[in-house]
């Protein structure tokens, strides 16, 4: 079958539906996007989507890479796709598929229930050159904007319109996708109400009014000329002009572009027909006119993103990243199975992550127990390696207050676990010390298709109920592990709310970094590693691991 509509450009096409993928490229091409090579990967028996877009990356005629991914085999080709496509220059869209599907079955720690295989898909995304999109629209918007081959130095957006209510609307689209409208400066405030009628509006959103149909919109081609040279604005939203002014506006909007460094999108206000002939000329000089307010902002903020990543890719190349910890040898028995809470922590301790002071008491030594060196009130659990979840299997105890009342509950604990499963060995009775702080959860797994990953969220009830989570991929520094702790919902807790003191951040950072290292290391053996609780304190007094799994191959 031959399609009439397709033009050539320098976009190519990744998909893994033949069918599907050429549909979306035909409609590309309608908007006038141009693609110059589009490849279906069939079954893979040879070269996958990833072998694909890692050559053309490198093309030189290529300059976007759009991928349509129902699934992949390597996750770490991604990643590496990912830091490549990015110290390019080359963004690649992406369109992941098939992320509903929960048939991936639980593992057994805390920590592999927090995992589904879209998160790790979506933290790939997050730190690559990739650009997550998820419908045709997008794809069409959003490589309009990457063909102006300009990158804003911010988040600051500068929206510039003929009608207040359009005005109001794309300001209101900016702030939830992330973006600023700062103020511009009084230079340019000053200049703005010499050039606009009394009645205009020169704040940010910047109401020129329809006063331009009576000088063919010469006043609005001044303000967006002030606008793009204040040191306040990164980048322009602007609504389009109509009638027959329009071309010969648009004509002095491409000039003006050529002077400046900062991206400007079109918001287009009318049906794509309305001024047609305007409108394919400016997008033919790379100016790109979008349809709706909100996906004209969507457009914008991909731009925003992938720039960002830029710096933070420039950044990460020029910090030198020492290991926290060398690598240390664990003593790990052979063979599938897990390790009791008391050897889980052994091995968490080797690598520097703090754990509760303990003793593990035999029934003899408890028997004969008239007091012991930690400080009561403690908690008592039963360590066994059979028992990874001990709350269910009714083993464990808090806030145990004196000697007495630690014998009874220990009789009580080795009872409960033996009538929950009659065969669990059971190494004795641990004691510890109680932990106070915030509630986080800590854990990795070792993800069949991306390897060692590292997840953080909120402890307790927050775990799941809102499922405050991030993921980054092993090893990873302390910095990285900052920024996991920044992102999750929840981090005003460990900052510092309403009054309370701030929570000592470097230390967990600390500990997620010593934790990517561990799974690392060892990723030939552990499956999974989950703390849970680990009990952050005030800024300066740490963190402590109150319990800890870990699962082997």
């Amino acid at each position: 079958m031959q399609l009439k509509m397709l033009k050539p450009g320098p976009i190519a096409m990744v998909t893994q539906s033949g069918g599907f993928g050429f549909g979306v490229v035909a409609m590309a091409c309608q908007f006038g996007l141009g693609f110059n090579y589009v490849v279906s990967t069939g079954n893979e028996a040879d070269l996958t989507a990833l072998d694909w877009i890692a050559d053309l990356i490198e093309r030189p005629d290529v300059e976007i890479v759009v991928a349509f991914i129902e699934g992949i085999k390597d996750g770490r080709q991604l990643l590496q796709i990912g830091e490549r496509a990015i110290e390019l220059g080359k963004p690649v869209l992406i369109w992941k598929v098939g992320n509903t599907d929960i048939g991936r079955q639980a593992a057994t720690s805390h920590t592999a229930r927090m995992t589904a295989g879209y998160e790790l898909f979506r933290a790939a995304f997050r730190r690559g050159g990739f650009i997550e999109i998820r419908d045709v629209d997008e794809l069409i918007d959003i490589a309009k904007a990457f063909r102006t081959g300009k990158l804003p130095a911010g988040n600051r957006v500068a929206v510039l319109t003929l009608s207040g209510g359009a005005g109001v609307l794309l300001a209101d689209r900016c702030i939830e996708n992330g973006l600023q409208l700062p103020p511009l400066t009084e230079e340019t405030a000053t200049k703005l109400r010499g050039i606009l009628v009394s009645f205009a509006s020169a704040a940010n959103p910047i109401d020129a009014t329809a006063h331009g149909y009576n000088d063919n919109f010469a006043s609005y081609s001044r303000a967006i000329r002030e606008v793009l040279a204040d040191p306040n604005i990164d980048q322009v939203i602007a609504r389009v002009p109509r009638g027959s002014a329009a071309r010969p506006w648009s004509e002095g909007l491409i000039e003006l572009l050529a002077e400046t460094k900062k991206p400007l999108i079109l918001n287009w206000p009318t049906a794509p027909d309305d001024n047609g002939d305007v409108r394919e000329y400016l997008e033919r000089n790379n100016v790109p006119c979008i349809l709706a307010p909100g996906r004209s902002v969507r457009a914008l903020a991909a731009l925003t993103e992938f720039a960002q990543k830029r710096r933070d890719f420039e950044r990460r190349a020029a910090r030198a990243t020492p290991r926290a910890v060398s690598r240390q040898t664990l003593d790990l028995p052979a063979g599938p199975s897990s390790l009791g809470e008391r050897a889980a922590k052994a091995a968490l301790r080797a690598y520097g992550i703090p754990a509760v002071n303990e003793m593990l008491l035999s029934p003899s030594e408890l028997s004969a127990l008239n007091g012991i060196t930690l400080n009561f009130p403690v908690a008592v659990k039963i360590s066994s390696p059979d028992l990874p979840h001990k709350t269910e299997a009714g083993a464990v105890r808090l806030n145990v207050r004196d000697v007495s009342e630690l014998k009874q509950v220990a009789r009580e604990l080795v009872e409960s676990a033996k009538t929950y499963r009659a065969d669990a060995r059971i190494e004795g009775v641990l004691v510890q010390e109680m932990a106070s702080g915030l509630e986080v959860i800590v854990g990795a797994v070792n993800d069949p298709y991306f390897g060692p990953t590292v997840a953080f969220g909120l402890g307790g009830v927050f775990t799941e109920l809102l499922h405050d989570v991030t993921h980054r991929f092993a090893p990873f520094d302390a910095e990285t592990a900052r920024e996991m702790v920044n992102e999750i919902k929840g981090a005003a807790l460990l900052r510092g709310y309403r009054g309370k003191p701030a929570l000592d951040i470097p230390a967990l950072a600390d500990t997620l970094s010593r934790v990517s290292l561990l799974i690392a290391d060892h990723a030939d053996r552990i499956a999974e590693i989950d703390i849970n609780p680990l009990f952050v304190g005030e800024s300066g007094k740490g963190v402590v691991a109150a319990d800890a799994l870990i699962v082997l191959k």
